[in-house]
């Protein structure tokens, strides 16, 4: 759902059972005008309608986190490529560079489209391959929901065939990266470097400022931060989560008389190993 107060918006989900809120896969949390007064209306739009907590991840390039009155604690940075270099290629580290030549030698060929188009097989393969969480398998509503946003699609072919791709969400003066695939092949040769690189020359040449890339996995500087990180080693933008509290006693009853906003927020929905 999305509230609106006096110029400022946020995009949020209502979980219930207890009913808190988080945001949607990605980066969000308050934008606009008078986001200070949203967050006072806000409060009072959490009391109600019974919302016990929020947790908030920030959007690095609003840089809205340094205006909640919220708990705001610090995560990994994401990437931003800056596009107005005057060489994309030379700014990026040496082994992407190697890559990038490694997969123009390769044959290797990238296109630009609108939609999800062919993107949701080689996703899904990309996934399973690295093990990953249901979390990042979507439903058929959520790519149907992709379809009616403004997203474009770079696929990169070798010998007809696409052998990586990317969903990334378009609205000036920023391009965000949403979703990548690539096979095995796309891999050992350096298509998903050489994609990123023509992606970002594609924005650039749109009037595009910034290729959002995002960061690690929940927000960890990890190898996929690193990858991201060395399209653009400068290019660094502060992110950071926010957690909240609404009803300190209900929260407490269902934390075991824990209050605290240390570690898995909100702890009543951690999960405990067996």
């Amino acid at each position: 759902m999305l509230l609106e107060h006096d110029g400022a918006a946020f995009a949020l989900i209502r979980r219930p059972d207890p009913v808190d809120v988080i945001t949607p896969y990605g980066y969000g949390g308050p934008a606009g005008r008078h986001v200070r007064e949203f967050w006072l209306a806000y409060e009072e739009w959490c009391r109600t309608n019974g919302v016990l907590t929020t947790f908030v991840r920030f959007h690095p390039l609003y840089a809205n986190a340094r205006e909640a009155p919220i708990r705001v604690e610090p995560i990994a940075p994401t990437v931003a490529w800056r596009l107005g270099q005057a060489d994309l290629a030379a700014g990026m580290h040496l082994n992407h560079r190697r890559a990038v030549r490694k997969a123009q030698k390769a044959g290797v060929t990238v296109t630009s489209d609108e939609g999800v188009g062919e993107f949701v097989p080689l996703y899904e393969e990309t996934m399973r391959r690295a093990a990953a969480s249901p979390f990042y398998f979507f439903s058929s509503a959520y790519w149907r929901g992709l379809e009616r946003a403004t997203v474009a699609r770079f696929d990169a072919q070798l010998d007809g065939a696409v052998v990586a791709s990317a969903l990334c969400l378009a609205s000036p003066p920023w391009l965000h990266y949403h979703l990548g695939a690539s096979s095995d092949e796309a891999r050992r040769i350096g298509a998903m470097h050489l994609l990123f690189l023509e992606a970002a020359t594609w924005a650039r040449e749109r009037g595009y400022e910034r290729f959002h890339l995002g960061g690690g996995v929940g927000g960890r500087e990890d190898s996929l931060h690193e990858f991201k990180r060395r399209f653009d080693p400068g290019g660094l933008a502060d992110a950071a989560v926010g957690k909240a509290v609404h009803d300190e006693e209900a929260y407490a009853r269902l934390t075991g008389g824990d209050a605290s906003l240390d570690g898995f927020f909100p702890a009543y929905r951690a999960t405990v190993a067996t």
